[in-house]
């Protein structure tokens, strides 16, 4: 009875995976159990891992590998080589069994016909091995894949290179490297119609985000082409988060997204052409805006979650996913065309938490910043690699540069300090591997092989948000370790002070009641421009101005689109973070120096002899030369609590002088759409002006509770400008005074039966004044995230000398 060496995707399933591998099982799930949820898959067929192993038999190469093998030095870089070369070709020139050959030519006649474009068909021609996508290994990417292959005979020759690369010199490499028997890991392949996203867009997915483990987010990576770049990391490309919470229950908005230049796209070749595709240069238009609409994502997001619920239920646990798209250029329609379990970031112990920070951060700018991979820092000296040949002069703990990196690299990869890279994003192969390592990377960097030089010692730092640093010289780092799970629970609610969105998924799992401090002052920094001048950004006359903030707002639908959306998405992301919890967002405080920093900001901004008690706070909100500003501000925090659906977020009025200043800006508020009470939306006071304790009665009628700015305060009730040194040494949140009045805050809110908190430096700095507002019986704490962790005893401690 003749061998069946061909299975087609709708007769395979999770368990057929020793016959077919990984990737060609999970088609194979998706296609017969998720068609009746819409999912689409493209149709194609697996040529089984009995069709590698009969190759070999047939030719009497079983063995003969297998003592070649033996015989290996896997630490002999040119041992290596030279055996994996001799293997390929032994594989390369076997002879195909007449009957294999005569199966494959039904299957791709069906194919043919199944798909309606007879020869006009396009095939995807990709490795699927036997061992491939286990919890705890990923053989993704170690073996080889061709695109754009049409004709019988290329399909015969796409198979025999696919068989041949099990043994590249990178998949011996990794088998060795994770304990598996040559012998034990059969090849098999996936045989798919391929979507013309050369004429659109292509990327990859993830149920979780890449470098922290949240796992409350779709992250989505998008780019011009076919997808090989966004695979192997040849390009930056657009970034997109979705919340699945509010996704589920209907709310269908991105999350925060992030524009990649995109600089090249992949396409088909022309006929005549070596190679099936070929990399083009993508138009400037094409690198300014997103490769897909927010329509797109969503849909990509749902099916990211069907995908990831079916596999959970299988496994009978939250099961992240590694899923690869593409869009048709001809259709407009998606297709999943490959998904696998994630095996790294899930992996890890997220009971333990392990920060890493610079001792004392360098004065210096930065060499070179890209995308972070990881939270890690990493030392070394510098090595740039610009070709496969210079390999062989990289020494273990350098600092690995290139443009960028490709499986046949992981030999040294592993052996690097850190990677840094010009190209690629932070699902690219360089990243990939750099997380399954352990090591930090910095991609995207776009011109670290020109700034970094072989022989530079230098620091690099993926532990300062979404963006790496690298730094000159070998900077001091801190690491602490902390077990979360063992963590006590104290009676006073524990917040965090935190604005920047960029660490926000990093901070989700502390053991916290929410944030009770989120500063719009941070994203405001982030977006750069003066909202006034994107307002006005018609009537600016200033050229270089207009041109600096035109880069901005590329792929925007207008300038004050691009503010509202940015600000929007920052706090969105602040408050997925930590949903359902509460989180606190502070509209904006700067002070008119600071406004003047922003692009266009001197057009608007007034000269302040003394800025901190001067144009800022509430006075601004109803001063009609800044309150169309204002109202993009609060357009941001309808858009995120009323379209996105974050219901989680409260706002908080920052340095409010007088009572009427109160009433003006709550009525205000309410004439934006914002008001107390809908759908719990709750609006606090900053407690920061002696005049705010004085006469706390008066303004309780207007708010919903205070938050008490202990640096404010301190500097009022001293009369100490804190940025002033001269007499910095005044200044102290521990002074009798400052208690006092602290006490009586605290004292007057409880008997107004209103919440009063804490969002200042004081109990991030000091554990005594932690020990004391517990004392006092204050509402909650907000800290610095540094500080929860150190502040926690003192703050156990002071609840059990009150009880």
């Amino acid at each position: 009875m003749a061998v069946n060496f061909i299975r087609f995707f709708s007769e395979l399933t999770l368990d057929d995976l020793a016959l077919v591998g990984g990737k060609n099982a999970s088609l194979g799930e998706m296609v017969q159990a998720l068609a009746s949820k819409n999912v689409p898959v493209p149709e194609g067929f697996a040529v089984t891992a009995e069709a590698y192993r009969e190759l070999l038999d047939a030719n009497q190469l079983t063995a003969k590998i297998a003592a070649e093998m033996l015989a290996l030095n896997p630490d002999d870089k040119d041992d290596l080589a030279t055996r994996a070369k001799r293997v390929r070709g032994w594989i390369y020139d076997a002879q195909w069994p007449d009957e294999m050959i005569s199966q494959l030519h039904q299957a791709y006649a069906r194919l043919q016909a199944e798909s309606g474009l007879g020869d006009q068909l396009s095939l995807a021609v990709r490795s699927s091995a036997t061992a491939e996508d286990l919890p705890n290994a990923s053989f993704a990417g170690q073996q080889d894949t061709y695109l754009n292959i049409q004709g019988e005979a290329d399909l015969l020759e796409a198979c025999k290179r696919c068989f041949a690369s099990l043994y590249t010199d990178r998949a011996i490499h990794y088998r060795i490297d994770r304990g598996f028997a040559h012998e034990q890991v059969a090849l098999s392949i996936g045989v798919q119609r391929m979507v013309r996203s050369d004429l659109a867009s292509s990327g990859v997915i993830f149920t979780l985000d890449t470098e922290t483990g949240f796992d409350q987010v779709v992250f989505i990576t998008a780019a011009w082409g076919l997808g090989e770049n966004v695979v192997q990391g040849a390009v930056d490309p657009d970034e997109f988060y979705v919340h699945k919470p509010t996704l589920a229950q209907g709310f269908e908005q991105v999350l925060k997204r992030h524009k990649g230049t995109k600089k090249i796209k992949m396409i088909y070749a022309s006929a005549a052409a070596k190679s099936p595709v070929r990399n083009v240069p993508t138009s400037r238009a094409e690198s300014n805006r997103f490769c897909v609409s927010d329509t797109d994502v969503i849909t990509l997001a749902r099916y990211a979650m069907i995908i990831e619920d079916h596999y959970s239920t299988q496994a009978g646990y939250q099961k992240p996913m590694d899923i690869e798209w593409a869009k048709d250029g001809l259709t407009g329609e998606l297709f999943i065309v490959q998904a696998r379990p994630e095996t790294v970031v899930s992996q890890k112990n997220k009971a333990i938490q392990r920060d890493y920070r610079l001792a004392n951060p360098s004065d210096e700018m930065p060499l070179v910043t890209g995308r972070a991979v990881g939270s890690k820092i990493g030392q070394g000296r510098v090595r740039v690699i610009k070709d496969l040949s210079e390999l062989s002069s990289f020494k273990a703990g350098e600092i690995l540069v290139s443009d960028t990196t490709n499986p046949d690299w992981e030999p040294i990869m592993k052996m690097a300090g850190a990677i840094v890279t010009n190209r690629g994003g932070r699902t690219c192969h360089a990243a990939i591997i750099a997380r399954e390592l352990g090591i930090p990377a910095v991609v995207g960097c776009e011109n670290a092989t020109e700034h970094l030089s072989s022989g530079l010692d230098v620091t690099v730092s993926c532990a300062e948000g979404e963006q790496g640093k690298i730094y000159p010289g070998l900077l001091d780092i801190e690491v602490t370790e902390t077990d979360l799970s063992e963590l006590p629970v104290p009676a006073t609610p524990i917040m965090l002070n935190l604005g920047n969105p960029e660490l926000a998924f990093a901070y989700a799992h502390l053991p916290v009641a929410g944030v009770g401090l989120a500063r719009m002052e941070f994203i405001i920094n982030g977006i750069g421009v003066h909202p006034q001048a994107l307002l006005d950004f018609d009537q600016l006359t200033d050229a270089s101005l207009k041109a600096a903030i035109n880069e901005r707002i590329q792929g925007y639908t207008s300038p004050a689109e691009y503010y509202v959306q940015s600000l929007a998405e920052g706090v969105a992301t602040l408050a997925a973070a930590f949903y359902p919890k509460p989180v606190l967002v502070r509209f904006s405080d700067f002070k008119s120096n600071e406004y003047a920093n922003l692009l266009g900001g001197t057009l608007y901004e007034p000269q302040e002899e003394n800025p901190m008690l001067g144009y800022r706070g509430a006075a601004r909100y109803i001063d009609a030369g800044f309150a169309p500003s204002f109202t993009l501000e609060c357009q941001a925090i309808e858009r995120v609590r009323e379209q996105m659906g974050l219901t989680n977020v409260n706002v908080m009025v920052p340095f409010c002088r007088r009572v009427n200043e109160a009433k003006a800006v709550v009525q205000l508020l309410a004439d934006l759409g914002i008001k107390s009470g809908d759908q719990g939306l709750k609006i606090y006071m900053m407690c920061e002006i002696p005049n705010n304790v004085l006469m706390m009665d008066e303004f309780a009628a207007y708010f919903d509770g205070f938050s008490i700015g202990s640096n404010d305060l301190t500097q009022l009730v001293l009369g100490v400008d804190r940025d002033s040194a001269k007499v910095a040494g005044s200044y102290d949140e521990r002074d009798p005074g400052v208690k006092k009045m602290l006490q009586m805050a605290i004292e007057q809110a409880q008997a107004l039966g209103k919440p009063i908190g804490i969002c200042g430096q004081a109990p991030s700095d000091y554990p005594e004044m932690a020990e004391f507002l517990v004392g006092l019986g204050v509402s909650s704490m907000s800290l610095n995230p540094d500080s929860v962790l150190t502040s926690l005893p003192k703050i156990l401690a002071a609840e059990a000398s009150k009880v």
